[in-house]
């Protein structure tokens, strides 16, 4: 069913149309099978089965035997036709490789019951646009749905690309798509404004309409009066006043919540001892939710970081220059400003929302200017103008909403505000940042890791749990404190991956880097003899010095490879036994529930220190679910684990980036979101999971990294999403009969 007649594009070359009733031998799966199927007449297609149950990923790959060359086009892209005849959506992630194994890699949402047609840019201007967005309002004038990008080399060596995978990703049951008419096309229409005007004074797309648009400050305040009426001040029925299960098991109360096995299931107990699952809402703070303007200052009136901070910058919250900094405002990035159609002047009320970034992890400034439109909708809202009493309305409602929604808990970076109610339990948190010696894993996402062995790490650490004691104040309503979050400490699929800490450490002379100092004495002392390492990992090293002064792998052998494992497991023992340690010592009521480990950043290695010195083990997982093949090392650390950070988005109220896991509309991904919490409170091991964020990215994106999802319970004008609400509602009325097998 071709659809090269679509406005707004032209096909300019099909590679496979899939019509001869045989599949092109340059077409393979892994954990999928492929057949050739009838549509109508001559025309066919080829059904992709993915299937669930051997591995976690399921794929198709295109890989021509010899590589194709698009480089002399102009702007173009590559498409393909989409089939779902499935009741439900299908989230898949789409690869391009090239010859030089740089990888292209975008994602998007299959409808139910749905065929279209799905394209991907692979030259032209807005690859080469830094906007400050994660994935950017569609440019091309077409009917067509565009890939959202996610991640990897946006312009591809164009000379010789290898391969097209589709795949997707920890589904839990057999899924099937149908593709045809895999091409290249070029856009006959494009738009030039794409990026102008975006965004309206409350925060909101301009070129999106949706039943919780906003479009005066009096509806605003309406809605607010309505919602108000609704929510409750307490548990809900049958639960402690910690949100434990008051009609279960009473177990030992200690007066601070704690673990414990029931029954062949871990679970948290609460401090009056009854069980307690912990879900809920991390990212409850105003710290992330200001984007940047495309206005600056001049710097030598900006102050600087303190060497003392112990905030990184990502998680200050909103704070504005000095007015004299303010005289010398001026556009910095004309692209970033033409986005908004109107900014508040700075000397008007809703001018105190305006903050500023003196460092961003990536975007079109590195620095600058930023506005809280979400929350200057809360002073629309609730009508306070008062800084202070306006965050105290809002953190006093917040908590009402939870209460009501039924969910448990925070989860992390909750705003200190909330820590002191004694209404709503919490989770503490805090960073280690300093000027402490790092080390590289070689893909150092957010930031370079720190050297524990270095001993001003510790000296930092303490800095740091001694400011979270001050906040905390010994609370019972404090569950645990989370440090530090998403280290990048390897990832499996290759040597140089897992062990990318070590491999760039041993390259380094031990007089710079106290890891390497370490490393270098793990080998002498398993070895004692040069010639005796040389044997074992088949090297030619003259002397001890040689390793002293740095050396490069190049050549691994299962010795090297179990000498590799060794050491990366010695060095995040010592970080997560620096941190345990100054936790206990400081805080020995509450917790320590570890670094939050991204699935892009765990190995065994890393998952085995943490397990010697967490109470509990933390992850951040963004899949459809928690996959039992990729989760059964649980059952050998046999420890309570829980998720940190785990979302579901949708583009249908005017984000331009659904998420790291893509519905295709409110309902869909109140469908996801049930789903995965059936997966986990199922799980024996999973303590709880907690949902990641509270409110929508900006639609422009959050300041540090641009940002710009739909994954809040609440809009940027604070309206909650009514199907998320009713799902969250509906599950949490069961959470401990299911987690348990007994009615609530």
């Amino acid at each position: 069913m071709a659809t090269s007649a679509t406005a707004g594009v032209k096909d300019i070359e099909t590679i496979y149309n899939f019509n001869n009733s045989k599949i092109p031998n340059a077409l393979s799966t892994k954990n999928a099978n492929a057949e050739i199927v009838a549509v109508s007449g001559a025309d066919k297609e080829v059904k992709i089965n993915f299937l669930s149950k051997e591995n976690y990923e399921s794929n198709s790959v295109i890989q021509p035997k010899k590589a194709w060359d698009w480089s002399k086009l102009g702007d173009f892209g590559v498409a393909l036709d989409i089939r779902n005849d499935d009741e439900q959506s299908l989230f898949v992630y789409l690869q391009i490789t090239d010859g030089k194994g740089q990888t292209h890699n975008r994602s998007v949402v299959i409808p139910a019951n749905s065929y279209n047609t799905y394209y991907a840019e692979l030259k032209g201007r807005d690859l080469n646009t830094e906007t400050g967005l994660r994935a950017n309002p569609k440019n091309w004038l077409t009917s067509h749905t565009p890939f959202i990008w996610r991640w990897g080399v946006k312009n591809l060596d164009l000379s010789n690309i290898a391969k097209i995978s589709l795949s997707t990703n920890t589904q839990i049951k057999n899924r099937s798509l149908s593709i045809d008419n895999l091409r290249l096309l070029q856009p006959t229409k494009v738009d030039t404004q794409y990026l102008v005007n975006l965004v309206d004074k409350y925060g909101q797309n301009t070129r999106a309409n949706y039943p919780e648009k906003v479009s005066s400050d009096e509806q605003l305040r309406k809605i607010s009066e309505q919602e108000l009426t609704s929510l409750r001040t307490t548990p809900l029925e049958g639960r402690s006043r910690f949100g434990g299960w008051a009609e279960g098991p009473k177990l030992e109360a200690t007066g601070y919540f704690r673990t414990e096995k029931v029954d062949g299931k871990w679970s948290l107990v609460d401090p009056d001892g009854y069980l307690f699952f912990s879900h809920g809402i991390a990212n409850v703070r105003m710290a992330n939710t200001s984007t940047i303007t495309g206005y600056d200052f001049d710097h030598s009136k900006i102050a600087s970081r303190s060497a003392d901070d112990l905030t990184p910058e990502d998680s200050i919250s909103v704070t504005r220059v000095s007015n004299e900094a303010a005289t010398t405002r001026k556009v910095v990035s004309p692209l970033r400003a033409n986005m908004f159609t109107e900014l508040p002047a700075y000397d008007s009320p809703l001018g105190k929302h305006y903050g500023y970034r003196r460092d961003a992890h990536s975007g079109a400034l590195k620095r600058g200017e930023s506005y809280s439109f979400y929350q200057a909708n809360l002073e629309r809202r609730y009508g306070i103008e008062d800084l202070a009493k306006m965050q105290e309305k809002w953190r006093d409602v917040t908590v009402d909403r939870m209460l009501t929604w039924g969910f448990t808990s925070f989860g992390n970076w909750i705003d200190p505000i909330f820590y002191q109610l004694n209404r709503y339990p919490y989770f503490a948190n805090g960073w280690i940042i300093g000027d402490f010696k790092t080390v590289s894993s070689g893909n150092d996402y957010w930031s370079p890791l720190p050297d524990p062995f270095d001993p001003k790490f510790e000296e930092r650490t303490v800095k740091t749990v001694e400011k979270i004691v001050e906040e905390v104040q010994n609370n019972p309503w404090c569950i645990g404190v989370f440090i530090d979050n998403e280290k990048s400490w390897g990832q499996m699929g290759s040597i140089e991956t897992q062990f990318g800490i070590v491999l760039n450490t041993l390259g380094r002379p031990n007089s710079d880097s106290p890891t390497k100092a370490e490393f270098a004495k793990i080998l002498k002392t398993k070895y004692s003899d040069i010639k005796r390492l040389n044997k074992a990992w088949r090297s030619k090293y003259q002397s001890w010095s040689e390793i002293d002064n740095g050396i490069t792998l190049t050549k691994f052998n299962d010795n090297v490879e179990a000498d590799l494992s060794i050491m990366l497991e010695h060095y995040a023992s010592e970080y997560f036994r620096v941190v345990s340690k100054t936790v206990k010592q400081y805080m020995p009521n509450h917790m320590y529930m570890g670094a939050r480990m991204a699935s892009w950043g765990m190995t065994p290695e890393i998952r085995a220190a943490a397990a010697k010195y967490s109470d509990v083990m933390s992850y951040n997982v963004y899949k459809e679910s928690i996959h039992p093949d990729s989760w059964k090392f649980l059952a050998d650390i046999d420890m309570p684990s829980i998720i940190g950070e785990f979302h579901m988005g949708a583009a249908d109220t005017g984000l331009f980036n659904p998420g790291l896991v893509m519905g295709t509309d409110q309902k869909d991904r109140a469908r996801l979101y049930t789903a995965y919490m059936n997966t986990v409170v199922t799980n024996p091991y999973f303590i709880g999971a907690h949902w990641f964020q509270y409110l929508d990215s900006p639609v422009s994106g959050r300041a540090y990294d641009g940002e710009n999802y739909n994954v809040g319970f609440v809009s940027v004008t604070d309206i909650p999403y009514p199907p998320m609400i009713e799902a969250a509602k509906a599950f949490n009325r069961s959470i401990y009969s299911q987690r348990f097998g007994k009615q609530q």
